[in-house]
């Protein structure tokens, strides 16, 4: 009988997915399960008979043994492995510490029970500190369908009690549905996911039991039970997933934009001035320069930062469905219409900000419907005529010429003068090399974070190349380049060196076009189209300027664009 009861508890530990280490008396290992063994990464043929503080790192179970106090909830790193851990002291009959039991888990997984637990005596005690340790609900019963065991976490779930249930029938906790215990005891198969009610709330559960099985024969049955209010959580999340995808809280302040060149530095002390009012921010800026970065910032220093932070990229949503989704729609309002309509963007930005990137690519028919908002504080859903009030700031980002969108009808220009209130130029990396050394200290702290490497430092001549740069992809570019290189570099290494670099398209220009050929390479100077564009234009402002001595509405007309785009311009290339 003896022998049996060994193997029995062998065979219960072996399935445990939970891991067990227990000491007697004398602080030696008498149990150490297959699960402990993996978590810890020690095989128990070194631990079975060995003092516990010998051949376990971290471990407090030995301290327990002395204090006779449990330690509940306890966090514990174990190598790659993070466990929590209740330990136990286990009490004979005249209420010595005649042992110790440990149970710990791996937190990132759900941990099963064994699927093979008896009823005998011998190990009552130490089975009941096992299955308590666990948060799972857990029921089992005999091969007769009796009660013989619930945890704590049962009786929280179902709300009834040990005397409920135990010495009864398995179908005495069942409000709606057939007892899976008893299903298990005539099939011998486990059952997954059965739903079902149980306990006088008829709190909806899903089920999975499975046989115990011992030297071949069923013994009963054991069920884990789980609250189905956390299955239907999830399903709600994914539901609503490309919506919360959009929701966002702000998570970068000023603090986070890096820059000190005086043009740099006048576009985030406009921002910071924008942020203290309501004010509706047009954020313009090449693809790359943190358009988004100022967004966020923004909303974080005004008063409205408690509030939703809503990121709506205009371009990534088809024409066909933008009107819907920025300002919602009703049920029924077209073929495929969610069941109860859909608020919009706008709608969830109540009470914060919306932040509209690449608002150059709104259709016509959006436009509309954005300058209500902006002149009415309020929104119409699709399928409606009710409006509905909002109390939303925004913020709006591109890198088109909004000005010449307008003129060639493609930009409302009412629209235009609502949005651009307060326009915020974000200059182009290459119009602020000074601030390369700030940006790639800052951005390699943060890739050491991303990668696990120990980046200290870039070497000066590497340094150099990327000053030479034009960084047409501006910052975005320069995290790209800076990622490559640390992905380049060999272990041990602390300081990014040219050969880790990958090669930039100024130098691969450079080669596919040797200076001095046909003189045309020579007089570009290794300057990008959009840079040479740019230096065009101001020299033509400048000389429209000068012919109107200084007089900007007739240098305006004569360019043939608008006071306000002259104004603008005149900004962007620092023209006093």
């Amino acid at each position: 009988m003896e022998q049996n009861s060994v193997e029995v508890i062998e065979t219960i530990f072996s399935s445990i997915r939970e891991g067990i280490l227990a000491v007697n008396a004398e602080g030696l290992v008498t149990v150490f399960n297959q699960t402990a063994e993996k978590l810890i990464g020690v095989p128990a043929r070194q631990v079975l008979g060995r003092p516990v503080e010998e051949v376990i790192p971290n471990t407090r179970l030995h301290l327990v043994l002395k204090s006779g106090t449990p330690e509940l909830d306890q966090i514990q790193n174990l190598g790659k492995n993070t466990i929590v851990t209740n330990r136990i002291p286990l009490r004979g009959q005249d209420g010595k510490v005649m042992g110790a039991v440990a149970v710990f888990r791996d937190i990132s997984e759900i941990r099963q029970l064994a699927e093979e637990i008896t009823s005998l005596r011998e190990t009552r005690s130490l089975l009941h500190a096992i299955i308590n340790s666990t948060q799972d609900a857990i029921s089992v019963v005999d091969k007769n369908g009796m009660g013989i065991l619930v945890n704590p976490a049962y009786t929280r779930l179902t709300g009834l009690t040990g005397e409920d249930v135990l010495n009864r029938p398995a179908t005495v906790d069942i409000a709606e549905g057939e007892s899976m215990h008893m299903e298990v005891l005539k099939t011998g198969r486990p059952v997954k996911n059965a739903p079902m009610k149980v306990g006088p709330n008829r709190r909806e559960v899903l089920v999975d039991a499975a046989p115990i099985i011992v030297d071949g024969e069923l013994k009963g049955s054991v069920a884990v039970i789980h609250d189905i209010s956390e299955i239907r959580r999830l399903s709600e999340e994914l539901e609503g997933a490309r919506r919360l995808i959009r929701r966002l809280r702000a998570k970068y302040t000023f603090d986070e934009i890096i820059g000190s060149s005086p043009e740099f530095l006048r576009a985030v002390d406009q921002a910071k001035m924008a942020a203290e009012t309501p004010v509706t921010v047009v954020l313009r800026g090449e693809s790359g320069t943190g358009k988004e970065l100022f967004a966020h910032a923004i909303h974080q220093a005004s008063p409205r930062s408690q509030g939703p932070f809503i990121r709506v990229n205009c371009s990534a949503i088809p024409d066909n469905l933008l009107e819907s989704e920025l300002f919602g729609y009703v049920e029924g309002a077209f073929t495929g219409a969610r069941r109860g309509g859909h608020r919009g963007y706008f709608a969830e930005a109540n009470g914060g900000t919306i932040f509209l990137d690449e608002i150059g690519d709104v259709n016509a028919m959006a436009q509309s419907k954005l300058l209500r908002v902006l002149q009415e504080r309020e929104v119409v859903p699709v399928g409606s005529s009710e409006p509905t009030p909002v109390d939303v700031r925004v913020i709006a980002a591109t890198n088109a010429d909004l000005e010449k969108m307008v003129e060639r009808g493609k930009f409302r220009e009412d629209l235009y003068y609502r949005l651009n209130v307060f326009p915020i130029e974000i200059p182009p990396l290459r119009r602020r090399r000074s601030d390369i050394p700030q940006l790639v200290s800052f951005l390699l702290k943060k890739l050491n974070q991303e990668y696990g490497r120990n980046v200290s430092g870039i070497d000066p001549a590497a340094l150099d190349q990327l000053m030479a740069h034009d960084w047409p992809g501006n910052v975005r570019e320069l995290e790209n380049v800076l990622g490559r290189a640390v992905i380049n570099m060999k272990r041990g290494e602390t300081s990014v060196r040219p050969d880790h670099l990958p090669v930039l398209g100024r130098r691969e220009e450079q080669r596919a076009a040797p200076a001095g050929e046909a003189g045309f390479p020579a007089a570009m100077d290794g300057r990008t189209l959009s840079r040479l564009r740019d230096e065009w234009e101001k020299k033509v402002l400048e000389a429209a300027l000068s012919g109107a001595s200084g007089n900007r509405t007739v240098a305006a007309r004569a360019l043939g664009i608008s006071l306000r785009t002259l104004y603008n311009k005149m900004e962007k290339y620092g023209i006093n």
